[in-house]
């Protein structure tokens, strides 16, 4: 039997539903956004905490800490894109002018380089260069169109970014409100997911910038053409696990045997074996080892399937949420969350 109770509880609820649809559709657009923000201002947290333990003022600090890295960023940003472009045309027109062919005639051995096949191969990889080229010159042109809303977008990031350090702890506090879980058992899940961020953001994305870096560094030692490109295409693929910078520095490598130039690339090969393979190992073992470690085959599966839903930032994204599953399926499978929830039986 429908009463007036009843009618007033569903139109409640109804109001309440479409309220918290509405807001998703607000924030939809912008969400990205949103998460670099908090990003962001986890990874610029302790330099904020530094400051403000200076000055005393956490608005003051905050300000601080965003126009800092805004004037950082501008200023690295109109050093590296003049540079950059420079080099993306000088990377076009040595493609275009790259005899593959010979490449493989001298890569390859005989019964590969002395066929059809070589011919096959070249006249594939031209064609997959020519296709990879124009997509990019494609993917410039949408980005100088979408100027605007790229601009909006960024505003919104450094609005979180600011906010984000200054009213933080004060969400977390507020988050921790509204958990059922009991104190000590909250202690300990929001260290684990501060264990698992950290683990991802440090572990993958910071270490692969570094090992970038550290191969730029080789390259521009031998001599390598391009060099500012290449290295922004060794961080790319050194955040991948199990991928690495051996992607891009073994075919530099290659090319500088091709193109007679020996000794630099003994140099490289000797660089790249005894530091730039090392240094993943060393340096993830020195930054994460006392961290909350996940599983490469959970960070692939996180990065990729993050990456159809989410885009770039799904490299990020993905890890982090199959990490804070993973983390709530081992505190159910302990019993820890059923023993814990405050939900009193009644008497």
């Amino acid at each position: 039997m429908i009463t007036k109770e009843n009618t007033k509880t569903v139109i409640t609820v109804v109001l309440i539903t479409a309220l918290f649809a509405l807001a998703i559709v607000i924030i939809k657009p912008i969400a990205i956004s949103i998460l670099f923000g908090i990003l962001f201002a986890y990874i610029f947290y302790p330099l904020y905490k530094w400051i403000k333990s200076k000055i005393k003022n956490e608005t003051l600090s905050a300000l601080i800490v965003c126009v800092g890295i805004l004037i950082i960023l501008g200023i690295l940003l109109i050093l590296l894109i003049g540079s950059l472009l420079s080099q993306v045309i000088n990377f076009y027109s040595s493609l275009e002018k790259l005899d593959l062919i010979e490449i493989i005639n001298q890569v390859f051995p005989n019964f590969l380089s002395s066929s059809e096949l070589s011919r096959t191969i070249a006249s594939s990889l031209n064609t997959f260069i020519s296709d990879f080229l124009a997509d990019a010159l494609s993917n410039i042109g949408d980005i100088i169109l979408d100027i605007p809303i790229i601009l909006l977008q960024l505003f919104v990031v450094i609005f979180i970014f600011f906010y984000a350090l200054r009213d933080g702890e004060k969400a977390i506090d507020y988050l921790k409100s509204l958990s059922p879980l009991q104190k000590e058992t909250q202690e300990k899940f929001f260290k684990q997911f501060k264990d698992i961020t950290y683990s991802v953001l440090i572990g993958e994305i910071a270490v692969g910038i570094i090992q970038g870096i550290i191969s730029g560094i080789g390259y521009f030692v031998f001599g390598v053409p391009n060099t500012l490109l290449l290295t922004l295409l060794t961080i790319v693929v050194s955040i991948l696990p199990l991928i690495g910078p051996w992607l891009i520095w073994v075919p530099v490598n290659i090319y500088l045997f091709t193109s007679g130039r020996t000794e630099a690339g003994i140099g490289l090969l000797i660089y790249g074996l005894l530091i730039i393979s090392w240094l993943d190992t060393v340096i993830r073992s020195m930054i994460v080892s006392r961290r909350a470690e996940i599983n490469s085959a959970i960070v692939i599966i996180g990065m990729l399937g993050g990456v159809f839903v989410f885009g770039i930032l799904g490299f990020i994204i993905g890890p982090l949420v199959l990490g804070y599953v993973l983390l709530v399926i081992e505190l159910y499978r302990k019993k820890t969350l059923d023993e814990t929830i405050i939900f009193k039986k009644p008497e």
